[in-house]
C-alpha cells in the first residue's frame, strides 16, 4: 500500500511507540467509565424492574454509539492522504456536534412528536412541549444514531470537499433528511403502520435503514455532485487506485466502530444477550468472508477488504439482529460481505464514482440487504415473522421500505449538494486539492514536514 516507508524524527519514533498503549489505555478507560454509569450505581430490585434500570441501559447504548465517532474518524482518516487528516477528522468533529444542535431544534420533534397523517411529527421542537426526565434520555438515544447517519456522507466526498459546504450537510440531515425517514418507521409513521392496507409493519431493529441506508444514498448523491478526486479516472473511464496513508488507523477505527455497534442493537428486554451474539456473529462472519474472497481473486490477504467486510456484517445485522436466530446472524454477515464487494465495483466501474471510503457500498448497499433479511430470516422475536417462519408478506413491507429509504436517501442528496453547488459551491479549487485541504482549508497539517509521509503532498 506505500510505496517508501515513513522518516520519523527521534520524538516521532518515540510517540510512534507509545501511541497503541495510549489508545489501549484510552479503549480501556472509556469502557469502564461507561460501566460504571451505567451500572456502578446502586441499583434497587424496583429500579431494575421499572425506567430508572432500562435508562441506565439505554445511555449506555448511547455511549457506545458515541464512541463510534471516533472510529468513523479513524477509519475515514486512515483510508485517505495524509494531506487530508486534519480536514477529515475536522468534518467527522463538526458533523456531530452541528447535527446535535439541529436534531434538538427540529429533528427529534419530526422524528418523535405527535404524528401529522403518519407523515410528520409536529410537537416538542428545542424540546421546549416537555424535557425532563424520560424525554432527555430518549433524545440522547436518538442523537447518537442521527449523528451516526450524518458521518457516513464524510468519507463518500473526502480530500475535495467544501468544509463549509460538509457543515451546512451536516446540519440539514439531523433536521430534516434522517427524521423525516426514521419517523415512517419508528415514530409513528406510515411504514410502521402498513396493518392498513393488510401488511406488516416494516421492521428496522435498529437502523439499517433509517441509519445507514440512509446515509449511505445521501452519500451516494453527494459523491456524484462533487464529483470524483483529480487523477481518480482516465480519459478511458478506468479508475486508478489512490491509496490511504495508515493503514493502522484504519484497523483501530474498525476495532472501535465494531465495539460500538453493540450500542446499536442494545435493549434492555430480554433479547439483549441474543442482540449482542447476533452482531457479533455478523460482523466476524463478513470480516472472514471478504477476506477469503479476496484472497482467491488477488492471493493476498487484504485486512482493508476483511475491515469493510466486518463493517458490512454489522450493517446487515442491524434491521434484524432482534429479529433472528443466531445461525441466520452468520448468513446475513455471508451475505453481506460478496453484497458490499460486488456495490464497490459497480459504483467505481459502472457508475464512475470515487467513493474513497466505499461508504456507499458498506452502509447504502447493504442497508438494503439488512431491510430484506428481516423479511428472510425474522422467526417470530420481538413479533416479527418472516418467510423462515412462513410469513411471505413482511418480504413484501420490507421491500417497499427498501424503495422509499433508497428513493428517499436520492432525492434528498441530490437536491441538498445541488442546492450547496450553486450557491456556496462544493468543491474546492485544484490547487487546493493538490495542495491538501488541511493547508488549504485549515492551516494546520495533521504532521510536522519531518513526519510526512513520502509524497503525501503530492497527487
Amino acid at each position: 500500500m506505500f510505496t517508501k516507508d515513513l522518516i520519523l524524527s527521534p520524538n516521532a519514533q518515540r510517540l510512534r511507540r507509545i501511541l497503541p498503549f495510549a489508545i489501549a489505555g484510552l479503549l480501556a478507560a472509556g469502557f469502564l467509565a461507561g460501566y460504571n454509569v451505567a451500572f456502578a450505581q446502586e441499583i434497587t430490585a424496583e429500579d431494575k424492574l421499572g425506567k430508572q434500570g432500562a435508562n441506565t441501559i439505554w445511555m449506555f447504548g448511547a455511549f457506545l454509539v458515541f464512541f463510534m465517532q471516533a472510529g468513523f474518524a479513524f477509519l475515514g482518516a486512515g483510508l485517505i492522504r495524509a494531506k487530508n487528516t486534519t480536514n477529515y477528522m475536522t468534518k467527522s468533529f463538526m458533523d456531530f456536534s452541528i447535527a446535535s444542535l439541529s436534531f434538538w431544534a427540529f429533528g427529534f420533534a419530526l422524528m418523535w412528536g405527535t404524528s401529522a397523517a403518519g407523515i410528520v411529527g409536529t410537537t416538542n421542537f428545542f424540546l421546549l412541549d416537555g424535557g425532563a426526565g424520560q424525554t432527555y434520555v430518549d433524545w440522547v438515544f436518538q442523537m447518537v444514531f442521527a449523528a451516526t447517519a450524518a458521518t457516513i456522507v464524510a468519507g463518500a466526498i473526502a480530500e475535495r470537499t467544501k468544509t463549509q459546504a460538509y457543515l451546512a450537510y451536516s446540519f440539514m440531515i439531523g433536521a430534516i433528511i434522517y427524521p423525516l425517514y426514521g419517523h415512517w418507521v419508528w415514530g409513528g409513521g406510515w411504514l410502521g403502520s402498513l396493518e392498513g392496507i393488510g401488511l406488516p409493519a416494516a421492521a428496522d431493529y435498529a437502523g439499517s435503514g433509517v441509519v445507514h441506508a440512509v446515509g449511505g444514498f445521501v452519500a451516494l448523491a453527494a459523491a456524484a455532485v462533487v464529483g470524483p478526486r483529480i487523477g481518480k479516472f482516465n480519459a478511458d473511464g478506468s479508475a486508478n487506485l489512490i491509496s490511504g496513508h495508515s493503514v493502522p488507523f484504519v484497523i483501530i477505527g474498525t476495532f472501535i466502530l465494531f465495539f460500538g455497534w453493540f450500542g446499536f442493537n442494545i435493549n434492555p428486554g430480554d433479547s439483549l444477550g441474543l442482540n449482542a451474539m447476533n452482531t457479533l456473529m455478523a460482523g466476524a462472519t463478513g470480516a472472514t468472508v471478504a477476506l477469503y474472497i479476496q484472497l482467491m481473486r488477488t492471493g493476498k490477504t487484504d485486512i482493508l477488504m476483511a475491515c469493510n467486510g466486518a463493517l458490512a456484517g454489522l450493517v446487515g445485522i442491524t434491521a434484524p439482529s432482534g429479529y433472528v436466530e443466531p445461525w441466520s446472524a452468520v448468513v446475513i454477515g455471508a451475505v453481506a460481505a460478496p453484497v458490499m464487494m460486488g456495490s464497490v465495483m459497480f459504483i467505481e466501474r459502472v457508475l464512475k464514482i470515487d467513493d474513497p471510503v466505499s461508504a456507499i457500498s458498506v452502509h447504502g448497499t447493504t442497508g438494503l440487504w439488512g431491510l430484506l433479511a428481516v423479511g428472510i430470516f425474522a422467526n417470530g422475536n420481538n413479533g416479527v415473522e418472516g418467510l423462515v417462519a412462513g410469513n411471505v408478506l413482511q418480504i413484501v413491507s420490507q421491500l417497499i421500505s427498501m424503495g422509499v429509504v433508497l428513493a428517499w436517501g436520492l432525492a434528498t442528496g441530490f437536491a441538498l449538494f445541488l442546492m450547496l453547488k450553486v450557491t456556496m459551491g462544493v468543491r474546492v479549487t485544484r490547487e487546493e486539492e493538490l495542495v491538501g485541504l488541511d493547508i488549504s482549508e485549515h492551516g494546520l497539517p495533521a504532521y510536522p514536514a519531518e513526519v510526512q509521509p513520502a509524497g503525501a503532498a503530492g497527487d
